[in-house]
Order: C-alpha cells, then sequence, then structure tokens
C-alpha cells in the first residue's frame, strides 16, 4: 500500500513540476503579440492553458519512461 501512495507524490510533484517549467517557458514567448490588446485575462487563460496540457503530456512521458526502465530493469534481475 504505501508503495501506491509514494508512486502518487511523485506523480503529483512530476505534473505541478513540468507543468511550472511549461508556464515559465512560455511566459518568453510573447504570445500576447497573437491577441488584441486589452483582453490580458484571456491571455493568461490560454497561456495558462497552454502550460497544463504541455505540462501534462511531457510529465506524463518522462513518468512513462520511468516506469518501462523500472520494469526493464526487474525483468532483468
Amino acid at each position: 500500500m504505501q508503495v501506491y501512495g509514494v508512486d502518487a507524490i511523485v506523480r503529483i510533484i512530476s505534473h505541478f513540476a513540468f507543468v511550472y517549467l511549461a508556464f515559465w517557458g512560455l511566459r518568453s514567448l510573447r504570445l500576447d503579440t497573437l491577441f488584441k490588446s486589452f483582453q490580458t485575462a484571456q491571455i493568461r487563460i490560454v497561456i495558462l492553458m497552454l502550460a497544463i496540457i504541455l505540462g501534462y503530456l511531457t510529465s506524463s512521458f518522462f513518468l512513462e519512461i520511468l516506469n518501462l526502465l523500472k520494469n526493464t530493469f526487474l525483468s532483468i534481475v
């Protein structure tokens, strides 16, 4: 039972970390030039949604790679 709790904590931390990194990276792209001025709330929501999407996908990718490596290691041993 304890292994599932640790796995869940690692997944949550990974998702939040990658969403933060995606948000940090997207802020440097200057996406506000694609939108009309005076719509800062909508721009922030779009950047936040893109960060959540990108962060979740990259986190899932890296967690899947770690899981495959763990299974490969366990099958060898």
